[in-house]
């Protein structure tokens, strides 16, 4: 890869990660619009585990919550509430790894990554998270993030795995219809994201090291750290807006344009 794409792709998968916009739409339009080959799977673990140590480290003091919250639970401590919310994200996790390994093992995730799906996928998930960012009785906080709550944004989450659905964004979708504050919501999607990032970046690493195709190098560190910067940067400004009482249109606007774009390409 040249430096160019390194970089290009690092800034792409670190800033559309976490936000509700989809980042399998945007990594498929840098080879469609410059004719580049794809990157490989070594390069795309890099990038991801970059963005793992970002939000890791922008919510160290949850994920601090949750690592106390589990040791209190192999103590058979239930009763703490850190040791709810690692239960009740471990809940939530659940319905994504084992939909994730059912798409794998079928051999269907790689029929999915089409333009088409991923256009309109885009364009749906958008006016979905605007139909429910409507409401505005929603100011439910993670006290009431309980075993309903996360198994639907767990299964929303899994959701996911339609590429053009974005992550983020299909759960802080069934959070906000759940009745949960924009912060909140986005603060329990990118919680549920830290543990199926993890096993998903773990999954494809393994496979490359059993490859043997697997070389730390200067390309990966630069990858894995751009990318680590820029979802660090994202993640501040999204959550500074979303406190700041923003609503979820400029990411529905935002979108809708680059689903339309995706369709265009597709059927023209």
């Amino acid at each position: 890869m040249t430096l160019l794409d390194i970089v290009v792709l690092a800034l792409i998968q670190g800033i559309t990660e976490f936000l509700p916009i989809s980042s399998s739409a945007h990594l498929i339009l840098w080879p469609l619009l410059t004719g580049r080959a794809d990157q490989g799977v070594t390069m795309d673990v890099a990038v991801h585990l970059g963005t793992l140590v970002a939000v890791c480290l922008y919510f160290r003091s949850d994920l601090a919550r949750l690592v106390a919250g589990s040791l209190d639970m192999l103590r058979l401590r239930f009763g703490s509430d850190e040791a709810r919310l690692a239960l009740m994200i471990g809940i939530a996790t659940v319905p994504a790894v084992m939909a994730g390994l059912a798409l794998k093992l079928s051999g269907y995730d790689g029929g999915l990554r089409s333009l088409p799906v991923i256009g309109w996928a885009t364009i749906a998930g958008g006016l979905l998270l605007w139909i429910v960012d409507q409401r505005e009785d929603v100011q439910r906080t993670e006290r009431a993030f309980g075993w309903r709550e996360a198994i639907l944004m767990g299964c929303a989450q899994a959701a996911a795995l339609v590429p053009g659905t974005s992550r983020s964004g299909i759960t802080m979708t069934a959070a906000r219809a759940l009745g949960f504050r924009r912060d909140e919501a986005a603060r329990l999607a990118l919680l549920m994201a830290i543990p199926v990032i993890a096993a998903a970046s773990l999954l494809e690493l393994f496979g490359v090291i059993t490859a043997g195709d697997f070389e730390l190098g200067a390309e990966l560190l630069l990858g894995a750290t751009l990318s680590c910067l820029a979802a660090l940067a994202a993640l501040t400004i999204m959550m500074r807006m979303f406190r700041a009482n923003w609503t979820m249109l400029p990411f529905v606007l935002y979108r809708l344009v680059l689903g339309t774009i995706l369709l265009a390409i597709a059927y023209l």
